[in-house]
């Protein structure tokens, strides 16, 4: 390949690294994936419960509407089974009745925000905080909205810009359970059957150090000190990993500072088993929202193989667990479960937990969050990249952004990018 490594170097075995790779392969190029860790998926991973049943500790649920995750699971011969959601939904603590009546007129809260253009000169400047202190809803209904943002978006709702929360609940276009299914052998597995396609382009302990632009080539240098050379590069990693790339020479100030304004998502996933879904007896459907911490969210993920609810802490909430250990959380979880359904919650046969806060190679949370207020064309100029250097995470997708369905169409979408930059040569 005249001193080439191979056409198309890409940064990063994500579901945004995966599909670009294939995309590219499946049009002729030569194609080399990169990764630090020592496994592929990036936020998608897994585990095992001590009966062997393996499931996700990452991303996981997809819906009838993210169309290429699930062409993409059929595909490779994945089943998938529906998430129980039969029963009482419940809002703790109950409070007088009045839990249901706040969880709709949360809703109606969200609704009224998307309603919004998030150009919109009047919501410049504003914090999803800032703006809902404006409004006159009830402070229950409030608390509900902020519950839901800061578990979706595993921030505070201090930090996030009004217009950023519109702008990404307008590209989420499901019927509004985007949690009705999960892959039968997990999304980490499919993940691993992408993977498997791409054979020996795939290389793992890979960490991206420096990438040198110059000479219509590309140079790639890992933290190993290996240097790979490609015509044209995508960095899919999320904004906040690929800041910490260096560039020579640097990257354009507009594109430097775009990459910059992101914080990464904060987040603890726990998966509880036991010996039965015993909460179903008292018509309890297993999803649990929690008022007095925000960002707490369980639901049933039983299956064939196991009876499970998974729960998540989002957002400043996280942080703070974090900080308290694993013995802290799993008893707290424990508790909070306990009250919701039954004192047998206390007592699950297996309980696992990823803390994501801090992971190193996805900065925490399953996507990482605009922060600064004036970036509204950050999106826009990460997208164009410095070519040859292109990007591709979930967040940057036309559809879905921070779910695998994103991160598939964002690395197709750099992918075409590419493609069209070397018919040009």
């Amino acid at each position: 390949m005249s001193g080439f490594d191979a056409d198309v170097i890409v940064v990063g075995a994500g579901f945004a690294g995966l599909s670009a790779a294939e995309a590219l392969v499946s049009a002729g190029s030569e194609v080399l994936v990169l990764e630090a860790r020592n496994r592929v998926g990036g936020r998608v991973a897994s585990d095992r419960f001590a009966d062997g049943v393996r499931f996700d500790t990452g991303g996981q649920f997809i819906c009838d509407e993210m169309h290429e995750v699930m062409a993409l699971v059929h595909r490779l011969g994945f089943p998938v089974f529906d998430t129980p959601m039969d029963g009482a939904f419940q809002v703790q603590p109950a409070g007088a009745g009045e839990a249901r009546y706040n969880f709709a007129e949360s809703g109606r809260i969200r609704t009224r925000a998307n309603r919004i253009d998030p150009r919109d000169p009047s919501i410049a400047g504003l914090t999803v905080e800032a703006w809902l202190a404006r409004q006159s809803d009830p402070s229950g209904a409030k608390v509900g909205y902020q519950a839901m943002v800061e578990g979706l978006w595993c921030r505070s709702i201090s930090e996030i810009p009004l217009w950023y929360v519109i702008d990404n609940d307008r590209r989420t276009t499901s019927n509004g359970n985007e949690l009705q299914y999960s892959v039968d052998g997990t999304m980490h597995a499919v993940a691993e059957a992408l993977a498997a396609l791409l054979g020996s382009r795939v290389r793992l302990g890979m960490p991206v150090a420096r990438i040198v632009r110059g000479n219509g080539s590309v140079a790639v240098t890992t933290g190993n000190d290996e240097v790979f050379k490609a015509r044209q590069v995508i960095v899919a990693v999320p904004p906040v990993m690929a800041s910490r790339i260096g560039h020579e020479p640097a990257l354009p100030a507009p594109l430097a500072e775009a990459l910059g304004a992101w914080r990464s998502g904060t987040v603890i996933k726990a998966l509880v088993e036991y010996e039965r879904p015993f909460w179903r007896d008292a018509g309890w459907s297993g999803m649990v929202m929690w008022r007095d911490v925000l960002g707490l969210f369980a639901c049933d993920v039983s299956s064939g193989h196991a009876s499970a609810l998974v729960v998540f802490a989002g957002g400043p909430l996280a942080v703070d667990w974090s900080g308290k250990g694993e013995d802290f959380i799993r008893s707290e979880m424990l508790r909070r479960l306990a009250a919701a359904f039954d004192s047998a919650a206390e007592t699950p046969v297996d309980f696992q937990m990823r803390d994501w806060v801090g992971d190193r190679w996805s900065g925490g949370g399953y996507s990482d969050v605009i922060t600064d207020l004036s970036a509204c064309d950050a999106e826009t100029l990460i997208r164009a990249g410095a070519p040859p250097v292109h990007f591709a995470s979930s967040e940057l997708s036309s559809s879905f952004p921070a779910y695998v369905e994103g991160a598939i169409v964002a690395g197709r979408e750099a992918a075409a990018r590419v493609l069209a930059f070397l018919q040009e040569r």
